[in-house]
């Protein structure tokens, strides 16, 4: 065996040990998830900068200061929370082998999320069925950056569906496919991008200038991961015996009824395949955002379409899966 054929096997390995225990286990509580440490980089990072910048009253900062913060930022979190994991395992490999794969594998687990995704909404829809609205509210509200106060239960259940929909491709085929690209340094390198954007990809007076850079750089990251995802995400649609086509009329229709180049990838290909309408008019931080409709209302949305939208997060990881392999064994045959 070549050293590249050896690689190859070896990332073929990791990725499937990796999907393997995240479908096992998820994310357990005990244990402290590297993104936690990447939200505590980046929050640690902030303050500095702000304090280096004077940016501690954002309205009065110069609009220039805040974009090189925010490029320093990006800079900063991203070179640290690659060269971390990557250092580790460059130590693991020198001292035994077989520790540089257990850890790798373990990363690669602790960089998907299929699983505490599927869980997350499903406690939503415990808590619509068992205990009412305002559990739903509140169960919701730890999956969602919208204000979720004043939700209806379609509201409240909508807001599950796109979440999953969206994070389809964020939580699990975009790092999967930069795993597989780049093993898992190029994970964390797209964890930490994504993170970033999470927390500081807001437009708002806050954010505007300083999370800039993270924003335009995780729209980068995602533009070819969410149309994967999309694909795969139709042909799930027709595994699983839902409106495939529905799917690709809507995703080609609605792809772009979103601010964000990609997040309505996803959501379109599910709101085809459930035959509902998602997305439309939300309140952020106390403030009204109007976002056109993806889809149409064939039918009204129930909190089944929680359970479906998640089966088809799973069915799609699975294929998505099938075909990282594949491309990884051709790879390796071609050599």
């Amino acid at each position: 065996m070549t050293v590249w054929q050896q690689v190859i096997t070896e990332r073929m390995m990791i990725l499937t040990a990796g999907l393997l225990l995240d479908a096992l286990f998820g994310d357990p509580v005990w244990l402290y998830h590297p993104v936690r440490l990447i939200g505590k980089l980046i929050t640690g990072f902030e303050r500095l900068l702000r304090r280096l910048f004077h940016l501690a009253e954002e309205r009065e900062a110069d609009p220039e200061k805040k974009l090189i913060a925010g490029g320093l930022l990006v800079l900063g979190t991203a070179v640290i929370s690659v060269a971390v994991p990557a250092g580790i395992l460059i130590l693991a490999d020198r001292l035994y082998h077989g520790l540089y794969l257990f850890l790798s594998c373990f990363f690669c687990y602790q960089l998907l999320a299929m699983k505490s995704l599927k869980a997350e909404s499903m406690k939503v829809y415990q808590a619509l069925a068992q205990e009412g609205l305002v559990a739903g509210r509140k169960a919701v509200s730890m999956i969602v950056g919208r204000d979720t106060e004043n939700l209806s239960e379609e509201g409240v259940i909508k807001a599950t569906v796109e979440t999953i929909a969206e994070n389809t491709s964020d939580g699990v085929i975009a790092p999967l496919l930069y795993m597989t690209l780049f093993g898992v340094p190029g994970g964390f390198f797209y964890k930490a991008v994504n993170t970033m954007d999470s927390m500081v990809g807001y437009k708002n007076d806050r954010y505007l200038y300083l999370g800039r850079a993270a924003a335009r750089l995780d729209d980068i990251l995602n533009y070819i991961p969410s149309r994967l995802a999309a694909l795969f995400m139709i042909a799930a649609a027709f595994f699983l015996r839902m409106d495939a086509k529905g799917a690709a009329r809507i995703w080609k229709r609605d792809r772009r009824n979103h601010k964000s180049p990609n997040s309505a990838q996803t959501e379109s290909v599910c709101a085809g395949a459930l035959q509902v309408q998602l997305a439309g008019n939300a309140y952020y931080f106390g403030k009204l955002y109007e976002k056109p409709f993806i889809g149409d209302p064939i039918r009204q949305i129930e909190r089944e379409d929680i359970r479906r939208a998640g089966r088809l997060l799973v069915v799609t990881t699975v294929l998505f899966f099938i075909f990282c392999m594949a491309c990884l064994f051709l790879c390796m045959e071609l050599r």
